[in-house]
């Protein structure tokens, strides 16, 4: 971010013989020879040629016809070169600047020289031709705006109107996307007392072309009449800016950022460099360094943020061909191959590019954060509004000491003398509540090397640490500033390669250290009380006690082993073998978070992924769990991991599902596995619909429990058995064989509105319920299909919209009239889905590969077939109506949806009732089933 003091301008040679045509001075060196770029010279004379051969109505469009050429030849040239140099942002930046000045000064040249002369101007006849903004500091992405000041001594002339309005017209007519302001120098000073964003576009002015002197005018009575006044609210300012920016694009964990102006973006550099410029007028960051503001090490940070952001940026704009900011999913994949990552193993090219996109990020956090500090040590900045309200200054121990009520070293030599310190400093930080102060971050980096073998096995360093996680209410506080100064990696190497590590896909929002420390915010929410109405269940576990120190290690390590080619659990789990004895922990504890490391999805995957209403799923977890304290556990973690994946992730669908397996476990535990039983819980629930049902008859009560079998009677609650038992009555009273009964409900205890259909039994009515879903927009989270005795089906769906909710009531007749449209043939489920499961240009980026597995194990009565694959709309539907041209019953499907993966799990059975236990027609129907998802993927798009 450079920016050379305003030169004296180089007066053009004569007109009619342009020898050498002079542009405004170089800011520094171009990305390769400037006469490539622009050859201002040439251009000239081609322009001042056309000038002496054409009549004036037909100069203008003739010299954008030179002009475009230049244009477009010089961007190539630029691009060209870049392709070779993808790091080389710098030089980038200023060759598209300096290819805008050929561009700009020629038109000024056309516009006052040829278009409209002036043999003889007046005083107030003249113009000053200034960038300003990014344009004026010199810094241009390839789309960038071309912003200009057209300065005039007095009231605008109309010499100078027609002048500054045909260069306009050069300018838009080559396409660039020109702000601009014609204004006087009381205007300037006078707008710019007004509006600080005014103020800061012309902090950045820049003399182009056309009166030296009156630019030089505007320079001086600018920094003596504007920019020497209001100091501390310009800072507020900014900073405002700043937050309300922040506020609107996220957290700069966000996984699709906005390099502009999301957290830790350019813009964060931009408005620093604007406050340093403004407070003490330098024209280089680095000239912070002699002033004590930056030291030589954050320079060299911000440095490389910047020019990593800048390049970034810039193959944004060549990829799109416009001035695109934010870098979505399908667009870090190309941008991570143009700059030249590959992949590792493991971990996709795209991953390890992002990884490093985030920690620039976080690098600009930390400059940005130093030099607000300094600026509250010189009273430029307001202190935070709670440490000005609460004055009184909290005691500190020995050794510290509170500079502007934030924790300082009183003596660094002291500090580092003893390298327990580096651990005892955060400790101090959540004991009194106060923020570190930015010169004990700084001496915290510079001294990680201290973080050695003999530290980590320290007892007291593992006391500091685990009482950090367990002992002061907000573990997330001292997580977060250890991971960013590099402490938690340095006593915890394991940690380092999943700092600011991107997982590329749409389920996780954070970057897996940022997840990690979200998990374990969740937990302490939850001790702390404030989550008792959202999660009771978790808040009741945690109250009678549970083992805080296993379960926050395990927290802190059930990630640990991501991106590698092994299963990150089971390589997390041997990672723990090293890290739980080292922090401490004895052979039972060891042994208990390697098990929930290695265990983590576990409980999260019974319940999304299989029927927890078939008694061999809850058994098989059971067993697999063996104690209730285990159980209350992978419980905790398993919720505070959901919840840490995003901010919309948890919902009262997954709530639900867990609590039921939850109940469902611990009874077994308690009580033993019979408690299981099918006919114990087909009893249950027919004495609950016996007693929803008071007004029926004993005789109709014996019909509805008689008709169905088991299953129906365990997968279903009991408001479903009652809306079932009702419909199934309407239809045996009507005598019309094709009718169908729909009943829609919100269910708001899962998120999700539940869809039951009656009709009588034929093949395929799961397909076309699913294909009638899909034409309507809705989202499947889960589907039961049952068959009755006396030939009917009971068919119950629970769908969300497409935001992830149930449908508003005031929807429901219109989803319900296009349902039965859908269901009575009057429209052709595939050929109506062709033109509606087109996936999103920017999900297409992702590629899933399609897992297909066969489960005889999973279920006493049922095969279970598991398809992982990419989601799109339509995917159930291809897959139930391709199981139907198999002659296979389905009798459920549980869908578990993961971003852009989906997890679709059909309980069958062939159709003579039994598992599908031949190899051969597993192989066979294996087969059409990737045959049905590869034409669906097609013809999406993917």
């Amino acid at each position: 971010m450079t920016q050379l003091p305003v030169a004296s301008p180089v007066p053009d040679s004569d007109p009619a013989l342009p020898d050498t045509v002079h542009l405004p001075p170089l800011l520094g060196p171009l990305i390769c020879d400037p006469g490539k770029i622009f050859d201002a010279t040439a251009v000239r004379a081609e322009i001042t040629a056309l000038s002496q051969t054409c009549q004036a109505g037909e100069l203008r469009s003739g010299v954008v016809k030179i002009l475009r050429a230049a244009n477009k030849a010089g961007r190539a040239t630029i691009a060209e070169a870049f392709a070779e140099e993808p790091f080389a942002a710098r030089a980038l930046t200023r060759s598209y600047v300096y290819l805008t000045d050929g561009l700009v000064t020629a038109a000024h040249y056309t516009a006052t020289s040829l278009l409209h002369p002036l043999s003889n101007p007046t005083q107030g006849e003249r113009i000053a031709l200034i960038a300003v903004g990014g344009y004026g500091r010199g810094e241009m992405a390839p789309h960038s705006d071309v912003d200009l000041l057209f300065l005039t001594p007095y009231k605008i002339t109309a010499w100078a109107e027609s002048a500054i309005e045909s260069m306009l017209y050069i300018l838009w007519d080559l396409r660039l996307k020109v702000g601009h302001s014609s204004r006087t120098i009381r205007d300037c000073i006078r707008l710019g007392g007004e509006d600080f964003t005014i103020r800061t576009a012309m902090l950045e002015q820049r003399f182009l072309v056309g009166d030296a002197g009156l630019a030089a005018d505007l320079d001086r009575r600018l920094n003596a009449e504007l920019f020497s006044k209001d100091a501390r609210d310009f800072v507020e300012a900014k900073l405002a800016e700043r937050d309300a920016r922040h506020l609107k694009q996220g957290e700069r964990y966000v996984v699709e950022p906005n390099v502009k102006e999301g957290k830790g973006g350019l813009r964060d550099l931009q408005s620093l460099y604007w406050i340093a410029k403004y407070l003490y007028q330098v024209q280089d960051v680095a000239e912070l360094v002699p002033m004590g503001l930056f030291s030589p090490e954050e320079l060299d940070s911000f440095a490389k943020a910047e020019n990593f952001l800048w390049a970034v940026r810039a193959h944004l704009h060549l990829l799109t061909n416009r001035a695109t900011e934010q870098l979505n999913f399908d667009l870090q994949v190309e941008v991570a191959d143009r700059m030249g990552y590959e992949d590792r193993a493991g971990r996709r090219a795209v991953e390890v590019f992002m990884q490093e996109y985030f920690r620039h990020a976080t690098k600009v956090g930390d400059v940005t954060r130093i030099f607000l500090t300094k600026l509250e040590a010189t009273h430029q900045k307001s202190e935070p509004l709670l440490e000005r309200i609460f004055r009184r200054r909290p005691r500190v121990k020995p050794g510290y000491a509170v500079i502007h009520n934030r924790l300082d070293v009183a003596d660094p030599e002291a500090f580092c003398a003893d390298k327990l310190n580096l651990l005892r400093i955060f400790e101090e930080a959540l004991r009194t509540g106060m923020l570190i102060h930015p010169d004990a971050m700084r001496l915290v980096t510079a001294s990680l090397h201290l973080v050695d073998d003999e530290m980590r096995n320290d007892k007291e360093a593992r006391r500091i640490f685990l009482d950090l996680l367990l002992k002061h209410g907000n573990p997330e506080r001292a997580l977060r500033r250890m991971n960013e100064l590099g402490v938690l990696s340095a006593f915890v190497p394991e940690f380092e390669p999943i700092v600011a590590m991107m997982q590329f896909n749409m389920y996780h929002s954070y970057t897996v250290d940022e997840h990690t420390i979200q998990v374990i915010s969740n937990y302490a929410a939850i001790e702390r009380g404030e989550l008792e109405d959202e999660l009771p269940l978790s808040s009741t576990v945690i109250r009678k006690g549970v083992n805080r120190k296993v379960l926050m290690v395990a927290m802190l390590l059930h990630d640990i082993g991501k991106g590698r080619e092994q299963d990150h659990s089971i390589l997390g789990a041997q990672i723990v073998r090293r890290v739980a004895p080292r922090l401490g922990l004895n052979k039972s504890e060891c042994e208990t978070v390697e098990w929930l490391v290695r265990y983590h999805l576990l409980m999260s995957d019974m319940a999304q992924k299989r029927d927890i209403a078939d008694p061999r799923t809850v058994r098989g977890f059971a067993k697999a769990v063996k104690t209730i304290k285990r159980l209350d556990l992978l419980l905790l973690l398993t919720v505070c991991d959901i919840r840490g994946v995003g901010p919309d992730t948890w919902n009262n669908w997954k709530a639900a599902l867990l609590r039921a397996l939850y109940n469902q476990t611990r009874e077994a535990l308690e009580n033993g596995m019979e408690a299981l039983n099918r006919a114990h819980r087909g009893t249950e629930a027919k004495k609950a619909l016996r007693a929803a049902l008071p007004d029926w008859s004993k005789a109709d009560l014996k019909v509805e429990t008689g008709r169905h079998y088991d299953p129906y009677w365990q997968g279903l609650h009991v408001t479903a058995h009652i809306d079932f038992a009702e419909m199934l009555r309407e239809l045996t009273d009507r005598d019309d064989p094709g009718k169908v009964i729909i009943r829609l409900h919100p269910d708001e205890d899962r998120d999700a509105t539940r869809a039951c259909f009656s009709m009588a039994d034929h093949p395929g009515i799961f397909a076309r319920i699913a294909g009638a879903l899909a034409l309507v927009g809705a989202n499947v989270v889960d589907a039961r299909s049952y068959t009755t005795k006396d030939g009917y089906v009971t068919d119950a769906f629970w769908i969300q919209d497409s935001e992830g909710h149930p449908y508003e009531a005031e929807r429901l007749p219109r989803l319900r009239e296009m349902i039965h449209k859908t269901l009575k043939g009057e429209v052709i489920t595939g050929d109506a889905l062709k033109s509606r499961d087109k996936i999103k240009k920017r999900e297409r980026a992702f590629n899933v590969p399609t897992h297909i597995t066969f489960d005889n194990d999973g279920s006493e009565i049922y095969t279970i077939i598991e398809v992982d694959t990419r989601d799109r709309p339509g995917l159930l539907y291809d897959l139930a109506r391709t199981l139907a041209g198999a002659n296979i019953y389905i009798a459920n499907a549980v869908i578990a949806t993961y971003g852009e993966q989906v997890v679709d799990a059909f309980y069958v059975k062939d159709m003579f009732g039994l598992k599908y236990y031949s190899e051969a027609k597993q192989k066979s129907l294996e087969a059409k089933l990737r045959s049905a998802i590869a034409e669906g993927a097609k013809r999406a798009g993917t």
